[in-house]
């Protein structure tokens, strides 16, 4: 009798302490998964010196040692894979050496879109993946006593020239930390402005992970994924490093080629 009690009180414990941490786990949001791809695995390489081709940068702009690639940002211009994609995923890592540097990564840019391309020009066709310091966007806001309604520094994606790209989110409302809100986009844009802002500051590390299969682009920001599109043309061409102005660098960069 006294053996039954000793269980039935150990079986009445373990019950309630169950409960317990089914209702602490229940209280405690969901937090969201990161996709921190690292471009490791079957099928990746690394993107190096040897795979880009000068465009209308001048021959100091870009320099490589060790993975790293360093950029004045002078003059205005692209360095362009040697060879053309069409489904891909690539990695790389950034970082701005001034505050309010403005970079990007150009996809699907074609050969006709850079012809006789000028130095202080970028591409005529393609989908960039903005490469902005938030520097930039806090000196638009003081500049206008108001934040930008129409660009961000935490990785928009846009259609360049006369390309086309239909917006994931080409209007979005932000919530600043006092709690009041701002409004950025137009339900027509072809701007897509990122669900999350996450983009670390001048002189620290920001890690890209961009996939762009089948007129798709979507970006992942330090391991969340907060912006993209769809129905791109062109959906082949070369991708691009962009000098616009100011110091930045790249390292970690590696592709993998999809079907």
């Amino acid at each position: 009798m006294k053996r039954f009690s000793k269980i039935a009180v150990l079986s009445i414990l373990v019950s309630c302490f169950s409960l317990a941490t089914s209702s602490l786990l229940a209280q405690e949001p969901a937090v969201p998964p990161k996709a921190f791809i690292d471009g490791r695995g079957l099928g990746w390489r690394d993107l190096g010196e040897a795979d880009f081709v000068n465009v209308n940068c001048d021959p100091e702009t870009w320099t490589w040692k060790d993975g790293l690639a360093q950029c004045t940002g002078k003059p205005v211009g692209v360095i362009r894979t040697s060879k053309e994609f069409t489904n891909l995923e690539l990695v790389a890592q950034w970082r701005h050496l001034k505050s309010a540097g403005n970079s990007g990564i150009f996809l699907w840019a074609t050969e006709e879109g850079m012809k006789d391309l000028k130095p202080n020009a970028l591409p005529k066709v393609g989908i960039e993946v903005q490469v902005l310091d938030i520097g930039y966007e806090t000196n638009f806001e003081k500049s206008k006593s108001k934040p930008s309604d129409w660009f961000t520094s935490h990785g928009d994606v846009f259609p360049v020239g006369g390309s086309k790209m239909k917006a994931f989110t080409p209007q979005i409302t932000y919530t600043r930390d006092d709690g009041s809100t701002y409004l950025v986009g137009k339900p027509d844009s072809s701007r897509s402005f990122p669900t999350k802002r996450v983009t670390r500051p001048v002189g620290e590390w920001n890690h890209y992970y961009v996939r762009a299969i089948n007129g798709e682009v979507r970006l992942w920001v330090n391991g969340e994924e907060v912006n993209g599109g769809e129905n791109c043309e062109p959906r082949k061409g070369f991708l691009c490093l962009e000098s616009e102005g100011s110091p930045v660098e790249f390292k970690g960069l590696r592709i993998r080629e999809l079907p």
